[in-house]
């Protein structure tokens, strides 16, 4: 009789109810929540902050590393931990990321393309979470409140997180959860992604004495202006004309391919310094000091000096040394009519502007101003301070310098 069946219903299917199909799914982030404004508590650990969550965190955004297999494998291990250990977070990527890892992944991740939905990304982001490649995330900032940055340390980056989720929480009871905070009414991408809330996490909260410690990263303003003093800085999606464009890192002018040195004039808080003549010259941040600066025979300087860095590229003049000035003090940089070369190449983190610096051209480095009242801030990035095993968050510098540079190694160890 179920021959029978069969040959009368051609369109008879049967399925397979012990297995599930994989959610290879990417969505636009506009179905997601609003973001949250946490604050930034000023009594925890000297002149670091620490954060406090009106609610757990939703939406995060991943960035990597690009060219870099095992960072994406890494990535992936992270994405995957996050989604079992706290299903109402929704993953955020990169469109080109999203594409290459989605089919691998057993639910839905969100997209968007950096370069045209900056300020969708301000408007939903939670918590950014980079495995290289966050600085041109922070280039454009729509809000005045720039979204927390955490970058994970491989041995521990399970507890890290963690301890950056549940920052906020109730000490002892993990509450509250989403849904009893007003305002705060369960969304669609709640609905469909499971429980939310601090309760839904195993374990005890950090209490309100051991939340994620924030270190506040000033940036830099950089405009690129014609000699008639217009700005024609080129950078997608930048809407706030005249006010420039932020690097966290360093800008970069450098001659490129042109065999001839660089003749620029320097300007500090709008007086003449001298003519430089050299491959080019780094204006950086403390946070870049370590960075293309330090190998140009820059200072290394701690986040949390208030500062600015001025560093030449291989100048001709050997009395031309580099220079740590009052993070509120103006930078210009002007071509000569001197320079033999065509045109100088300029670089925002890293990433090539794409229109050269002529003659007569300028580039007008200036301070983001933070200001801040009680537990909240404006302006800067904050950034997530690891703990050093044994230590405080603010050690995690230390910490993180001696790896890079092998300090106190024996000569000749890896």
């Amino acid at each position: 009789m179920l021959c029978n069946i069969l040959r009368r219903s051609p369109r008879l299917t049967f399925r397979h109810f012990s297995t599930s199909q994989p959610r290879h799914e990417i969505k636009d982030i506009g179905s997601l929540s609003q973001r949250l404004i946490p604050k930034y508590q000023e009594s925890c650990d000297g002149e670091l902050l620490c954060l406090q969550w009106p609610a757990p965190p939703r939406n995060i955004f991943l960035v990597r590393k690009d060219c870099a297999p095992a960072v994406t494998d890494s990535l992936v291990e992270f994405v995957n931990h996050v989604s079992s250990t706290y299903p109402s977070i929704a993953v955020i990527l990169e469109s080109k990321t999203a594409a290459e890892v989605h089919s691998s992944l057993s639910f839905p991740v969100y997209s968007v393309s950096l370069d045209e939905k900056t300020t969708a990304l301000h408007d939903k982001v939670d918590l950014t979470v980079t495995l290289g490649g966050m600085a041109r995330f922070y280039m454009q900032r729509p809000s005045s409140r720039p979204v927390p940055m955490f970058r994970p340390f491989y041995h521990s980056a399970w507890r890290a997180f963690r301890e950056v989720y549940m920052s906020g929480a109730g000490a002892g009871d993990r509450t509250p959860v989403l849904e009893d905070i007003p305002g705060a009414a369960p969304t669609k991408q709640e609905t469909e992604m499971g429980p939310t809330g601090w309760s839904s996490v195993r374990g005890k909260s950090m209490g309100s004495t051991r939340g994620a410690r924030i270190l506040m990263r000033n940036r830099l303003k950089v405009g690129l202006f014609t000699a008639d003093g217009t700005e024609t800085t080129p950078i997608r999606t930048k809407t706030d004309q005249g006010q420039g464009v932020y690097v966290m890192n360093e800008l970069l002018i450098h001659r490129g391919k042109e065999p001839h040195l660089a003749v620029v004039d320097v300007f500090v808080g709008g007086r003449f310094l001298t003519e430089a003549v050299a491959d080019g010259i780094i204006i950086s941040t403390p946070t870049g000091s370590t960075a293309y600066s330090l190998s140009s025979g820059g200072s290394i300087v701690h986040p949390l000096v208030p500062s600015i860095l001025l560093t030449p590229i291989c100048p001709r003049s050997l009395s031309f040394r580099p220079l740590v000035l009052p993070s509120s003090t103006p930078i210009t940089l002007r071509l000569s009519e001197k320079n033999r070369g065509r045109e100088l190449e300029v670089s925002l983190d890293g990433v090539n502007l794409g229109k050269g610096m002529a003659v007569g051209m300028e580039v007008r480095v200036w301070n983001e101003e933070m200001r801040h009242g009680k537990n909240e801030w404006q302006g800067g990035v904050p950034s997530v301070m690891r703990r050093s095993v044994g230590y405080e968050a603010h050690e995690g510098w230390v910490g993180g310098l001696n790896g890079l540079l092998k300090f106190n190694h024996p000569f000749g160890e890896p």
